[in-house]
């Protein structure tokens, strides 16, 4: 096997902000793997919150490539992931997930099936997914309702959690005002105090919001879930409920777990997640970081196991250099391409391994 990757850049269309932060842009490392001729393609983007910078995530990928050389063939490399045998203990969640995805859209071409088949969902999953609105004037934020409403999103997710509450209460009216028929999700980032919460959570669920994200700021799940047992309003855990162990001791106690793949460690994590919480009372949400649709394509061919989608990374963006899992209709789904069904949009940049490019390449057994 021959793995090579390429640092981008992906602009926002427009600044998004949240409780804690605004990002205008952020920088994704693609991960390309060959094996007799064959390439399968892996994303890992940049988080100030997870401390992931470009260059932390091309050194941890090119050596989370390097221990591909143990394995004669991409089939036997991706046991040994789901094994835990790869990537080396301690490698960031981001890394290992998108050295799954290459592995995985590898694998899938080499057998002629896509994704989900390799994961024993004969049909292609296909959600409405939920579309972010920002922090931003309530004016602002019904013209963005109004029009993805028109575009087909019959799921919006509000953030908040700035200083003064009634600001959210505002742009979550005038939401609902310009998009009367929408579902409701609300995502504080952890910008509230449990008092806080107790007081907001039921004129929330006077206004029609299905659920609400993450209120309380991680750390405490204990508070979470205590908060989540007498909540109006269905209460998901997601800066909470980081991976495995985090989703165990959540499990049965709080209304949903946002899994990210980016967040859990990849396909192989999320469906444990999956598994634990099934029958519990907790339902999945399957989230997302804002990246390309290579960065989101695995876990769309999850889609048919969550209750809330919301797989939208690559909507935020000015220009998304890969194509194939949709969106702009408001719903995502996977083709029945091999792989992960996903190319590079025509006159974007090409992936990694190509001639356009030097690139780092790592030789392994062939």
């Amino acid at each position: 096997m021959k793995a090579s990757q390429r640092t981008v850049r992906l602009e926002l269309t427009a600044p998004l902000r949240i409780s804690r932060s605004t990002m205008a842009a952020r920088d994704a490392v693609w991960l390309a793997i060959e094996h007799h001729g064959h390439h399968g393609y892996g994303e890992a983007v940049t988080s100030t919150y997870y401390g992931l910078d470009a260059a932390t995530l091309a050194r941890l990928l090119n050596g989370a490539a390097r221990e591909l050389a143990r394995w004669a063939d991409p089939e036997s490399a991706l046991a040994a992931l789901r094994a835990g045998e790869l990537p080396a203990p301690g490698t960031p969640a981001a890394v290992t997930a998108a050295v799954e995805s290459a592995l995985l859209d590898l694998v899938g071409k080499r057998a002629g099936v896509p994704v989900h088949r390799l994961l024993g969902s004969a049909e292609a999953p296909r959600a409405a997914t939920a579309r972010t609105i920002g922090i931003t004037s309530p004016g602002a934020a019904a013209e963005q309702a109004g029009r993805l409403a028109r575009q087909g999103f019959s799921v919006l997710k509000i953030k908040a959690g700035v200083p003064d509450p009634e600001d959210d209460l505002d742009r979550v009216r005038a939401v609902r005002r310009a998009a009367p028929d929408a579902r409701l999700l609300l995502d504080p980032n952890g910008g509230w105090t449990p008092a806080l919460a107790q007081a907001l959570l039921p004129r929330y669920a006077d206004l029609g919001v299905e659920a609400v994200e993450q209120p309380l700021a991680p750390g405490d799940p204990e508070t979470l879930a205590r908060l989540a047992a007498r909540s109006p309003l269905p209460v998901i855990a997601d800066e909470d409920a980081v991976g495995v162990e985090d989703a165990r001791r959540l499990a049965g106690r709080v209304h949903g777990i946002n899994v990210k793949l980016a967040k859990c460690g990849g396909v192989t994590a999320a469906l444990h997640i999956a598994d634990l919480i099934a029958g519990s009372g907790t339902a999945l949400m399957l989230g997302c970081l804002t990246a390309s649709t290579l960065g989101l394509a695995p876990a769309v061919h999850l889609a048919d196991r969550a209750r809330w989608t919301d797989l939208d990374g690559h909507l935020l963006l000015a220009h998304d250099p890969w194509t194939g899992i949709g969106g702009t209709d408001g719903t995502v789904g996977a083709g029945g391409q091999p792989g992960l069904g996903v190319r590079p949009v025509r006159g974007g940049p090409p992936p990694a391994g190509t001639a356009a490019e030097p690139v780092r390449a790592v030789e392994g057994p062939r």
